[in-house]
């Protein structure tokens, strides 16, 4: 069998029939000669995406010789994307990737042949892919008719149905009244599941464990749905809820010709917010009479609709009977497809593009699973700006350092960059900033791989996920292969547990920053942050803790640095209930400055440490974030007393502020209100996700500073307290 990865940037059209002349001959299909496809060479494509998806489907077309155009929104106008491929191409507003009509015309224009949408904003449009056959733009997916039918959630039921692919019960139908769908939420008994019959991402997806809370949840879930995928997007299903369900899905692929391959199954039970945050193949602890059912399943599920192309047949699999249920069918390429790709060793991206040329699958069935056989177990990790531990908040800004060293990439480790040093994760997109995806010999290993890789991989100027991944891979029960969606929940206790950051942290903090000042001392006098220096060269310093996983969080910490010799230093650490400081004495540092970053390699006494140290100047103040033995750890430089008091500086505490940029949806509180601690005080939207501020403190709403609709910049008062009436507790 010819490895499809020894053809290196050909056309589709010289090399099909070469390539294929080993497998065809597997193929049956009932398609007869006369009615054949027809074969129609692709030799350029336009990307209507962006991100590490248009670099990731660049990358293919590059190597098969495909000619292709990226296209880009003034918001990404300096982006990685917009720099690759032949040309790229503006587009306008931010939600110019929604413009069909548009990129259409662009695609005409510029005599381009082909079109791949990618994941996410019009790659599972029905009514574009329609468009791009009307104008004879080559739509890299599937037929306009089983997007529409699978997008259709109710009407995908009833083509599941038909074809005996087990579903979960529940009401699919027009009634959508809220009293309406209160009564079918009662004949389907609690708990349900709300979710929109266009959704797809957990977007206006709802989990309603109670009556009570049926309408509200309603409410909030359509509109949502609505914001997500505009009007229709309202519509809603009422699904049994299965208290422990896994999702588990198939990546299937079809031709024109009649072929349908499945090319495994993907556990992606690890969610929050509904959205994946890990994905795995093959699926821990499942036999393999389900599993062979499972790919049965799916490919009834595809061939169905006529399906052409890649897709996924998603599952909830009940942990509690091992009964499996159609969920849906995303007919587009997964964000997880290297996944798969890591355990076929394929690149599905080149099956996208032949498919679309009219050629047959390049395996059966039966080479799939032989191939498969011989890859192992492979892992993706979502690396996405947020903070977990304060609810999995999404975060905004620019990427002051984003650092995997390359010699940890091989055909085994694999990194889907969308963002590198210097881009800005803009809050009118997702906030994916990459993929982390890993293989080996058997799922063991390849948890042990991606523990160890995120260990070295350094993010700085957006709070992101990597800390809690990190700590994933040391879950025992996800070790032991005991997923479900509710993951998170059942082990948050583990999953956030405080720990205790050590001294040395403080004391590397320091000869970073001892060491900046050194090669960018000012000739006016010292660096903000330092006290004075007196004869013998000693630098005082004052951090606080801003690390969320971390038992000292808001701790106040000194440190005092004295240059012995060169290269030498005696540091010693102060924080409060400690008895006597500790002193660190004689620490050879070797400093190694490179850009944004501070590289220390530093012998203490009974150690040899390693840190990466990154200051972070702001108007108010500088944040510090090092990097050392594998963990990250944030913290504030504190200016100088004698600063803090000539410039009036005080912290205010008796409000509440917008965490990121956003829109207000609703006020939860009104003024003269009292309210106590972790209480909700506003919903914004941010990111296309919904987030509920809480109060930090009891106390007495004195002002609503924005009303409902209000656009507010990161750092904007939303609500202010009365002062003297707030009591933080502990």
């Amino acid at each position: 069998m010819r490895s499809l990865r020894a053809n290196r940037r050909l056309a589709l059209k010289p090399v099909a029939s070469r390539l294929l002349s080993t497998t065809a001959a597997a193929h049956v299909s009932s398609t007869s000669t006369s009615t054949a496809p027809k074969h129609t060479p692709i030799n350029s494509v336009l990307i209507a995406n962006r991100g590490e998806i248009a670099i990731r489907i660049n990358r293919t077309a590059e190597r098969l010789g495909i000619r292709a155009t990226t296209v880009y929104t003034d918001v990404d106008a300096g982006s990685w994307h917009a720099s690759t491929g032949f040309q790229s191409l503006a587009l306008g507003p931010a939600n110019a990737y929604l413009d069909g009509e548009k990129i259409i015309a662009l695609a005409k224009k510029h005599g381009i042949q082909a079109l791949h949408p990618g994941y996410g904003f019009l790659s599972e449009n029905s009514k574009f892919a329609e468009r791009c056959e009307e104008e004879g733009i080559v739509f890299v997916g599937p037929p306009a008719s089983a997007m529409a039918d699978m997008g259709h959630k109710a009407r995908s039921k009833e083509i599941m149905t038909a074809a005996n692919v087990p579903c979960v019960p529940g009401y699919h139908g027009t009634e959508q009244g809220e009293q309406q769908l209160l009564e079918h939420a009662r004949n389907v008994t609690f708990p349900v599941l709300l979710k929109s019959v266009r959704g797809g991402g957990g977007k206006g997806m709802r989990i309603v464990l109670t009556e009570d809370e049926f309408l509200a949840q309603l409410k909030s879930a359509r509109a949502e749905a609505r914001a997500s995928f505009g009007e229709g997007g309202e519509v809603m299903l009422v699904e049994k809820y299965i208290v422990r369900p896994r999702h588990v899905e198939v990546q299937v692929f079809a031709d024109k010709w009649g072929n349908t391959v499945a090319l495994g199954e993907r556990d992606c039970s690890i969610q929050r917010r509904h959205q994946k945050i890990l994905e795995e193949s093959p699926a821990p602890d499942l036999d393999e009479v389900t599993r062979q059912d499972l790919w049965d399943k799916a490919r009834k599920a595809a061939s169905a609709v006529g399906y052409v192309g890649a897709g996924t047949v998603e599952f909830i699999l009940d942990k509690d009977t091992n009964k499996f249920y159609f969920m849906e069918m995303n007919t587009r390429l997964q964000v997880e497809h290297p996944v798969t790709e890591m355990v076929t060793g394929l690149d599905l991206v080149e099956w996208q593009f032949r498919v679309a040329a009219g050629e047959k699958l390049p395996l059966t069935q039966e080479e799939v699973e032989a191939q498969m056989k011989l890859r192992g177990a492979a892992i993706e990790a979502r690396i996405y700006a947020e903070s977990p531990e304060k609810g999995f908040l999404p975060d905004s800004g620019k990427l002051v350092h984003a650092y995997l060293p390359p010699s940890l990439i091989s055909e085994d480790v694999r990194l889907d960059w969308g963002f590198r040093s210097g881009a800005t994760i803009s809050e009118a997109y997702d906030g994916m900033i990459a993929k982390l995806i890993v293989r080996g010999e058997d799922r063991e290993q390849a948890i042990a791989k991606m523990a160890g890789i995120l260990r070295k991989y350094e993010i700085v100027g957006v709070s992101t996920n990597i800390e809690f991944l990190k700590r994933l891979c040391q879950s025992g029960a996800f070790i032991e292969g005991d997923v479900e969606t509710g993951f998170i929940d059942k082990w948050r206790d583990d999953l956030f547990s405080p720990r205790h950051i050590k001294n040395e942290v403080f004391a590397q903090a320091a000869l970073g920053m001892v060491n900046f000042e050194i090669r960018h001392s000012s000739p006016h006098g010292q660096t903000l942050g330092f006290g004075e220096a007196n004869a013998i060269g000693e630098r005082k310093l004052a951090f606080k803790v801003l690390d969320g996983y971390s038992k000292e969080d808001g701790e106040i910490v000194e440190a005092s640095v004295t240059q012995t010799g060169h290269n030498l230093y005696n540091v010693t650490v102060a924080r409060k209930g400690d008895e006597t400081p500790e002193t660190f004495i004689n620490i050879a540092c070797e400093p190694e400055a490179s850009g944004e970053v501070m590289k220390l390699e530093s012998y203490f006494p009974l150690e040899r440490i390693e840190s990466s140290v990154v200051p972070q100047p702001t108007d108010k103040e500088t944040k510090i974030t090092i990097f050392q033995h594998g963990l990250k750890t944030d913290l504030a430089l504190l200016p100088p007393k004698w600063y803090e008091k000539a410039l009036g500086l005080k912290e205010v505490t008796a409000s509440v502020a917008a965490p990121m940029p956003c829109k207000i949806l609703k006020n939860e509180v009104v003024e003269g209100q009292e309210v106590k601690k972790g209480e909700p005080l506003v919903v914004i939207e941010s990111m296309k996700m919904e987030t509920v501020i809480r109060s930090p403190q009891d106390g007495v709403i004195k002002k609503l500073a924005h009303k409902e609709g209000d656009i507010c910049k990161a750092g904007t008062i939303l609500v202010l307290f009365e002062e003297g009436e707030t009591t933080e507790e502990s």
